[in-house]
């Protein structure tokens, strides 16, 4: 440990598994005081003998529940929001309810958790806002990820935005781009597309192997701490190759 967020507080969204725990305890394991949430209560749990400080359930669809969890918890230097919900399919396999839903999570989720920790982060002088997005959508399309991809962009342009304007006021606002990652959910999907579901995640990498909750999480790291503080508005890719 370097103690690189040695000091500092942040705020965690999905917490519990793949790229949103990975993070958590990446700033734990860097001396940052970490509140993680989750609607899955049984995983925050296991965070705490990770050197997680603090956990609670939260709803990040409910504003009232996002609103009250950021006047309990009060002023953070860092706010990671990884969640999120990958939906299968093209526009024709789009209900309005998938559509909603998909947004919902994937993006309001993220103006709800902004909206509320960032009034106290401007009164205390700045923090580092780090939004998860992906290299679907933002960089280029991928095949049955129609309304995934939609939110993906909407992710990249809302930490645009904030980036803009608050870039004067000490507010950092970035994306991660990610490929195909090695996740709980990621494998529930594979498990999904049937024998050899996973080998052909892997044959779209260039690499010839999938991405680790570990690597995103050294970038959101990098974004988190003051290494970064000349970086804002920027959608960082980290795919393994797959645009290029």
């Amino acid at each position: 440990m370097s103690d690189r967020l040695k000091g500092k507080r942040a705020f965690v969204t999905a917490a519990a598994a793949g790229i949103g725990r990975a993070c958590a305890v990446a700033f734990a394991r860097e001396g940052a005081n970490v509140f993680a949430t989750d609607i899955d209560e049984k995983g925050l749990a296991t965070l705490r003998g990770e050197g997680v400080a603090e956990v609670a359930r939260l709803d990040a669809r409910s504003s009232a529940d996002v609103a009250a969890m950021a006047k309990r918890v009060g002023k953070v230097d860092v706010l990671l929001n990884a969640a999120g919900f990958v939906h299968h399919g093209t526009i024709l396999d789009c209900s309005d309810d998938d559509w909603d839903f998909s947004f919902d999570l994937n993006v309001k989720s993220m103006h709800r958790t902004i909206r509320g920790f960032l009034p106290a982060m401007l009164e205390g002088g700045g923090g580092s806002i780090v939004n998860i997005a992906s290299a679907a959508g933002v960089v280029k399309a991928a095949p049955n990820r129609y309304v995934y991809g939609a939110t993906k962009a909407a992710v990249a342009a809302l930490t645009r935005s904030v980036a803009c304007d608050f870039v004067g006021q000490r507010i950092r606002c970035n994306c991660i781009c990610p490929g195909t990652v090695e996740t709980p959910s990621m494998l529930q999907r594979a498990a999904t597309a049937g024998p050899g579901g996973r080998e052909m995640f892997v044959a779209r990498q260039p690499m010839g192997r999938l991405g680790t909750a570990a690597e995103i999480a050294s970038l959101a790291l990098y974004l988190a701490s003051d290494e970064s503080a000349f970086t804002t508005g920027v959608a960082h890719v980290i795919d393994g190759g797959w645009t290029l």
